[in-house]
């Protein structure tokens, strides 16, 4: 096979479409490098549909090495899903940091690139943990051979990369407790090795096929020849400022920004090296495209009518942007119809469908801010896992000053939007006040063991039920009534005032109620609450405050 010395955008792009094909086969072995012996393991899940956010974005592109990398950024910026997802983009967005400018890169210049990915991959975590993600990378880059060709590089960067992967238990005492190594590092192996795959043309169209979009379905009857145009239209463009236009080292795209607002409703837009991506809902499409024009010209174009509810994102209440302003707004994220419902009863205005295995991504963030019109937006997550996309939408939205509030579980969430007092107008008061009554909420749940495991309390049996809050595994037992006793036991319900006890999907509701009975019986002085809230993964959601 001939060697490979350079590498072009065509190349670059079939690389990244393998790359997402290969984690697809193994993105059931990365979900069940899971520390919790749970079926809620999500990290393969979460890479997969960001790195394919990624590939979308190359559909129909040409252009340069440089041009494709940040497209594909930009992609997986917007695609984002879950903690592993977040760095993931993170990490090719200073990869494409590394590659601007360059049309076709030699073996140092990508090299010097995985350097700058590494730097991205670091700053886009607060504290960075060793053992996870980022140290495969970063260990996997340091071992790399930049002295010969592309080849060469990439197979020495995939025995660096397996060592350290190997090598996670022995940084992160978690993880040799459960006997697995890190699932993002081996989800980031996973990836590189379909990108090598490609690069010795071991690729097949039948492998990167599933990685391309999807037409939606248009429901054209939404929109008659009897119809006004209510609600206006959603539009999407990439613009490529044009050094013959503007001066690209001056230019602040806050002009264009400005401009959107003063014309527009509910926009995103941002800036990736020469590329300004935007969201603008408007009645006059044309005339924006005409201002934009100005700066540079359209790679990419979307405009669609938002009375046509096409696909889930927009299949709700598009008349919502349009509602008076309110001070606060409330976003947050739950599972289930039953929760979903209590969430929005509760207060919430944006409950995005989600959760542990169904992580939203940035751009359901966005689009969840777009819909509410108030001046400050709380943000529930709900979930460790979610935040780091909710914390990357936030800096992206410029419409509302955003606020991510440290919820990360069900019951902080449900108490937190409960206790908000929407007459204080100071946001700071308010989020402390609800930040320390969530410090007082216990969440634990109740799944199915996938696996045997050992806890401090406890010892885990494959197949058992298993009761378990923050890190602590806390009951397991054949019947899932008794391991829900033990764990309301075991966090301390006799000293709680209130319980609340969501059942999931697969619970029958009499064997729900007669959980509730018992738990009564036992806990005279405490109010049990019982809700319906129709979860995947989680038989029992307990939360005492």
């Amino acid at each position: 096979m001939e060697k490979t010395t350079e590498l072009d955008s065509l190349t670059f792009a079939a690389m990244l479409r393998q790359g997402a094909a290969q984690l697809g086969k193994d993105k059931k072995v990365v979900n069940d490098l899971n520390v919790f012996p749970i079926p809620d393991g999500d990290t393969g899940d979460n890479m997969l549909m960001t790195l394919r956010a990624g590939c979308n974005a190359l559909e129909n592109h040409l252009g340069t090495l440089s041009e494709l990398a940040s497209a594909a950024s930009s992609g997986m910026l917007l695609g984002a899903r879950g903690n592993s997802g977040v760095i993931l983009s993170r990490i090719f967005a200073g990869l494409a940091k590394g590659l601007q400018g360059i049309i076709v890169a030699d073996t140092q210049s990508f090299a010097k690139a995985m350097d700058s990915a590494v730097k991205e991959a670091y700053k886009a975590v607060p504290v960075p943990v060793e053992g996870t993600i980022i140290t495969v990378l970063r260990e996997g880059a340091a071992g790399a051979d930049a002295k010969g060709d592309l080849n060469h590089y990439f197979e020495t960067l995939l025995d660096a990369m397996q060592v350290s992967l190997d090598h996670t238990p022995e940084l992160l005492p978690v993880l040799k407790d459960a006997g697995v190594v890190d699932s993002g590092g081996a989800g980031l192996l996973s990836i590189f090795r379909g990108m090598n795959d490609a690069l010795n043309d071991n690729i097949s169209h039948e492998e990167i096929e599933p990685t391309t979009a999807t037409t939606p379905q248009v429901e054209l009857d939404k929109f008659t020849e009897n119809s006004t145009l209510e609600f206006g239209y959603c539009t999407e463009f990439l613009l490529r400022l044009m050094r013959s236009k503007v001066d690209l080292e001056a230019f602040d795209e806050a002009v264009i920004i400005d401009y959107l607002n003063k014309v527009g409703e509910s926009v995103v837009a941002f800036r990736e090296g020469t590329i300004v991506k935007v969201h603008v809902h408007t009645f006059t499409p044309g005339v924006i495209l005409n201002e934009m024009q100005k700066y540079g010209e359209f790679l990419t174009l979307k405009i669609e009518n938002m009375a046509l509810q096409h696909h889930q994102s927009t299949n709700r209440d598009n008349a919502s942007f349009k509602l008076p302003p309110k001070h606060y707004g409330v976003v947050t994220v739950a599972s289930g119809e039953g929760l979903i419902n209590a969430f929005r009863e509760i207060g919430a205005d944006e409950v995005i469908a989600g959760g542990q295995t169904m992580n939203p991504s940035t751009q359901d963030f966005l689009d969840a801010f777009a819909r509410i019109n108030a001046q400050h937006i709380l943000v529930f997550p709900n979930n460790k896992n979610i935040k780091m996309a909710a914390d990357q939408a936030a800096g992206l939205y410029k419409n509302a000053d955003i606020h991510v509030l440290p919820s990360t579980t069900i019951g902080e969430g449900y108490y937190g939007i409960g206790y908000i007092d929407r007459d204080n107008a100071n946001v700071d008061e308010v989020i402390a006040n609800v930040t320390e009554l969530m410090q007082a909420v216990v969440t634990g749940m109740v799944s199915t063991a996938i696996r045997e495991a050992e806890g401090d309390q406890v010892s885990v049996h494959k197949g058992d039920y298993v009761g378990y809050s923050g890190k602590q595994l806390l009951s397991d037992s054949p019947n899932r009534t008794e391991a829900a006793k033990m764990l309301c036991e075991r966090i301390g319900a006799a000293e709680r005032d209130v319980m609340l006890v969501f059942f999931g999907a697969d619970v029958p509701q009499n064997e729900a109620e007669s959980l509730v009975a018992d738990l009564q019986a036992q806990y005279k002085n405490l109010e049990i609450m019982l809700n319906n809230g129709t979860q995947p993964v989680y038989d029992y959601i307990i939360v005492c405050i």
